[in-house]
Order: structure tokens, then C-alpha cells, then sequence
């Protein structure tokens, strides 16, 4: 008579033969206990490597920039209550615009940075709603905005999406966005 699935199990938990004798995990169990292991011991284990490196120079290459430099908002004022869409133009003195990818001295593309703080100079500028990025070379962006405050701020990188050394930062604007 061939064995089937529960003549095995009724087979190991019988009396006959789990008595006296050790039990072995089977295979699914260790594998359980190891990636248990894994996932409740290896984030102490690394969790100080990962907070060193966010502290640490990226070694990244950064592109130099004129003493002269300066990127500003040309619209909206500081202050100013608009309805959205926003229109938002950047203004940049001292250096030119260049796309995203084209490495030309003396340029970079803008980024915008919504209700967040500046990123790491030396380290490529996130890509996410906090970070615009007008890496085609634009200077302009009409944007819709939720009703409420808002702080909005320039930032120029090169053609790595890196900031220049040092950065070259708008002043942080405040705008409200009316209902």
C-alpha cells in the first residue's frame, strides 16, 4: 500500500516514533529560523554602516562654479498668495543653462525644491514631488500646487544632477495658494 501524505504525519506523531528520541526541524522550519535571524538581527548589524555613509563624502565628482553665481525666482514674490497653477520662472546670473547629461563648464540645469529642505551637495539631487528636476534646460514650470503655504526654493546642478561646489541656491520663498 503506497504511503500517503497523512499516513506520514500520523506516522512521526505517534508514540512509537517520537518517543525517546529528538525531532528534527524540518527544512521549512529552519529556513523560518534563519530568515527570522536575518531579518530581526541584520538591521542592528548594518543600521551603523548606513548612518556613517549618509555622513560621509559621496566621492563623487562636483563641478566647480563663478564666485559670481546666483539663481533666484524672477515670479512668484516672497509672500505673494496666487491662485494654482503656479507660475514659477528662474532666474540665473554669473553662470549658463545646459540639459541634464551635457558637461559644459559654467552651466547646470535647476531644480526645484517644494516644502522640503535642501539635499546633500554631494550627492545627485533626488527625483521625487519635493525635487523637480528641469533637466531639458528649462526655466520656467507652471505648477498646481494644493491650497495652503508653501516654501519654495532653486537649486543649480550640473549635468550628474550633482549640486556645484559650492551650491548655487536661491533664497527660500514662502507663497500661499489661495482656495
Amino acid at each position: 500500500m503506497p504511503r500517503t501524505r497523512s499516513s506520514r504525519f500520523q506516522r512521526l506523531s505517534s508514540p512509537k516514533w517520537s518517543a525517546g528520541r529528538p525531532r528534527a526541524l524540518p527544512a521549512i522550519g529552519e529556513a523560518s529560523i534563519l530568515l527570522l535571524a536575518i531579518l530581526y538581527v541584520m538591521p542592528f548589524a548594518i543600521l551603523p554602516a548606513l548612518v556613517s555613509v549618509s555622513h560621509a563624502e559621496s566621492g563623487l565628482p562636483r563641478s566647480d562654479r563663478p564666485a559670481d553665481a546666483r539663481v533666484y525666482f524672477i515670479t512668484p514674490e516672497d509672500g505673494q498668495s496666487l491662485s494654482s497653477p503656479v507660475v514659477i520662472r528662474f532666474g540665473l546670473a554669473g553662470m549658463g543653462v545646459a540639459p541634464a547629461g551635457i558637461e559644459k563648464g559654467g552651466t547646470g540645469h535647476h531644480h526645484l525644491i517644494v516644502d522640503a529642505e535642501l539635499p546633500a551637495s554631494d550627492l545627485p539631487v533626488p527625483m521625487t514631488d519635493h525635487y523637480r528636476h528641469f533637466g531639458k534646460g528649462q526655466t520656467e514650470v507652471s505648477l498646481e500646487l494644493a491650497p495652503g503655504e508653501h516654501t519654495l526654493q532653486l537649486l543649480l546642478a550640473d549635468h550628474l544632477h550633482i549640486p556645484h561646489d559650492p551650491p548655487v541656491v536661491s533664497e527660500r520663498i514662502s507663497i500661499t495658494v489661495k482656495e
